[in-house]
């Protein structure tokens, strides 16, 4: 089964002089996990997002719709990436996703995807 893993974190840890440090670490560690993930077999994609600030949010109200600059979540995290990975069941994509590097505060959630055909 498939599992989308988004990655939500405060971008503000990656700023000034140790925030690049952090991000070079952030995404060797990221790259680790790939290949553990190729070493298991297990089957994924993902990608990096644009800060939030590039974000354009769409919001619906009842049949009508307005633009918003940002994010949609108001807080201090944003969507920074996503991994989409097959395995056989929560506990395992729980088990991977914990293991996703996220500096300073954030969350990963783990959603299943739900397939177009059903």
């Amino acid at each position: 089964m498939q599992y989308m893993l988004l990655i939500n974190e405060d971008e503000s840890i990656y700023e000034g002089d140790e925030g690049a440090k952090r991000m070079e670490a952030t995404l060797a560690g990221h790259m680790a996990l790939a290949q553990k993930w190729a070493e298991k077999g297990v089957a994924f994609s993902g990608e990096r997002l644009k800060p939030g600030n590039t974000a354009t949010t769409i919001r619906w109200d009842h049949g009508s719709h307005a633009l918003h600059d940002g994010p949609f979540a108001e807080t201090h995290e944003e969507l920074g990436g996503f991994y989409i990975i097959d395995v056989d069941s929560l506990d395992d994509a729980l088990e991977w996703a914990k293991q996703i590097p996220v500096p300073g505060k954030g969350a990963v959630e783990v959603r299943p995807v739900w397939p177009m055909e059903e």
